[in-house]
């Protein structure tokens, strides 16, 4: 069963404005695309679109959360995150207020609205800031769960979601829980670990079913606390499979790829692939096209996931 992100996205504004009833919606006059619009029309004395200016709905974001509430500034990944650098590092993250950036459209998975719009950089920027952190839900059924948890977590978070239909891995949004700094293990293995972020958590349970036909027993994770980072899982299937294949839609340059390789080469150095943008930007088109084209594919995870146990067999 699939399901478009942003319309569990707009669910879920909702629910969390009746569980925190301080909260207020700043957006960048994109309330239609991010379903932010259900948010305004139940509550809105508590919702403003400031127009296009995201470095303006930063600010007014950062003064709102003086008073006490939460605050979500919401808005296409590469806008959220890139035009209002400066204001989210020195007005968010330097005094730690408790805003939440809710992202959605990230990644090459946009599609045609092309390479402008495309966020492959967000996950490495928003890292790298000290104070923020940064979720990435699996599916549509993680969206209210991550939603919560950035609420119930002080200081600013950054919440990246894809834009289109994906395959519901959680059935039974309710009951989902989105421990910070927990990644979710949902799959065992021995040979490999397969560390899926995002849209490719799903590509990630198929290759570990292709790569079980070629006698190879992958385990898989879905990483979605990206900072704070889960070492302790990633450590310990590190040691128990002896290497890793990290999938997203990224850029393999600083993304979560990057932070998996900096907790390994200080705890657990354990040979370790990517399957991400090979650090270059990509192109207008359908999203299954590009991910076909730039390798986001069952077929390049299983590729990598050989790769890297021929690695490991071979020490090195």
């Amino acid at each position: 069963m699939k399901r478009n992100f942003r319309d569990a996205l707009g669910e879920a504004f909702v629910a969390m404005g009746d569980e925190f009833p301080q909260l207020v919606v700043v957006t960048a006059d994109v309330s239609k695309s991010t379903r932010s619009i259900a948010f305004k029309e139940r509550y809105p004395s508590r919702f403003l679109s400031v127009g296009i200016a995201e470095a303006d709905a930063v600010g007014i974001a950062a003064g709102i959360s003086t008073f006490g509430g939460p605050v979500i500034f919401t808005a296409y990944a590469v806008f959220a995150t890139e035009k209002p650098f400066e204001q989210i590092r020195n007005m968010l993250c330097y005094p730690n207020l408790n805003v939440k950036i809710v992202a959605t459209h990230g990644g090459i998975s946009v599609g045609e609205d092309g390479v402008t719009h495309q966020a492959i950089e967000d996950i490495a920027i928003m890292r790298a800031i000290p104070n923020m952190k940064v979720l990435v839900p699996a599916d549509p059924g993680e969206v209210k769960a991550a939603l919560r948890t950035a609420l119930s977590t002080s200081g600013p978070v950054y919440v990246r979601l894809g834009r289109s239909d994906a395959e519901v891995l959680h059935p039974c949004a309710d009951d989902v829980t989105f421990p910070l700094g927990k990644a979710e293990v949902l799959r065992d293995g021995t040979d490999v670990t397969l560390v899926g972020v995002g849209l490719l958590v799903d590509l990630c349970l198929r290759a570990a079913e292709e790569l079980q036909r070629a006698s190879i027993d992958a385990a898989v994770i879905n990483l979605r606390s990206v900072k704070p980072l889960d070492k302790e899982t990633l450590v310990q299937y590190a040691r128990t499979t002896g290497a890793l294949v990290v999938a997203e839609d990224h850029n393999r340059i600083g993304g979560a790829g990057g932070a998996v390789a900096e907790c390994l080469v200080a705890n657990w150095p354990v040979p370790m692939e990517q399957v991400a943008l090979d650090d270059c930007f990509a192109e207008s088109g359908e999203a299954a096209l590009l991910y076909e084209k730039y390798g986001l594919t069952v077929e390049n995870i299983v590729a990598k996931a050989k790769q890297v146990v021929t690695r490991k067999r071979a020490g090195r």
